[in-house]
């Protein structure tokens, strides 16, 4: 199993998901975008996890390398037809790099918070293990505005329209943040951007009030992510095997 890991910021890694992948032996292959490394051979990969960031998908000028990005997804997701999974800024990216739309949201989300699926959402494996209604880890300025053609709604928040959604039966994008770990909110909040969007939206001393929702929370957002790395794994498993 070859796994690609696109970063856009040292400290929004997979998270929980690096232990699932350590579990099972496979290794993966992190692209540090911020930093300036180059983007591999999307071919020599099985699955693509494309993590968050502090940028948006549209500041093409300010970071020229999302444009990279976005072809790479494309060509990964579109004609690869291998398995991807966006969380925030990649849930963003998956709908920009193949016809859709990110814009700003109406207002920003952040905190633990809760979106409902959909009809199809009910029905997908991917988010089949998930308790209704659904509390995540929210962070994002940015959404999804318009789908593109062929992707379905999986799950909606009142904020959001497009907290998570499939293109395909391969590609995943979520708005929301299931990788999440005991570090996570410390790691985050010590990022500027990300505290000022923290304290803008919860007030002061917010970093302390959700590290502790968020632990409160961690044992079932990290049962929910090991059954959405089962649900990869298996995409990506039979992917491979019939070499997409």
């Amino acid at each position: 199993m070859r796994v690609l890991v696109l970063q856009h910021l040292a400290v929004e890694h997979p998270g929980i998901f690096r232990d699932f992948l350590r579990a099972d032996s496979i290794s993966w292959t992190t692209v540090e975008l911020d930093a300036g490394d180059a983007i591999p051979d999307v071919a020599d990969f099985d699955l693509m996890l494309v993590m968050g960031g502090p940028q948006d998908v549209w500041q093409e000028s300010e970071h020229p390398w999302l444009r990279e990005e976005k072809a790479a997804i494309r060509r990964f997701v579109v004609d690869l037809k291998r398995p991807y999974l966006g969380l925030c800024l990649g849930h963003q990216l998956l709908a920009a790099a193949i016809g859709g739309n990110v814009a700003p949201g109406a207002r920003p989300e952040v905190g633990m918070l809760t979106v409902s699926r959909t009809e199809e959402g009910r029905r997908d494996p991917l988010l089949a293990g998930f308790e209704e209604p659904i509390q995540v880890l929210q962070w994002h300025g940015a959404e999804v505005a318009s789908l593109p053609e062929g992707a379905t709604i999986l799950a909606s928040s009142e904020a959001c329209r497009v907290q998570a959604f499939r293109w395909g039966a391969h590609a995943y994008g979520l708005q929301f943040h299931i990788e999440a770990t005991g570090d996570t909110v410390g790691e985050w909040a010590a990022i500027p951007v990300y505290a000022t969007s923290l304290e803008a939206t919860l007030g002061a001393g917010a970093v302390e009030s959700l590290r502790g929702e968020v632990e409160r929370h961690l044992p079932r957002l990290n049962g929910e992510a090991k059954k959405v790395y089962t649900q990869l794994m298996l995409l990506a498993g039979a992917a491979s095997s019939i070499g997409a």
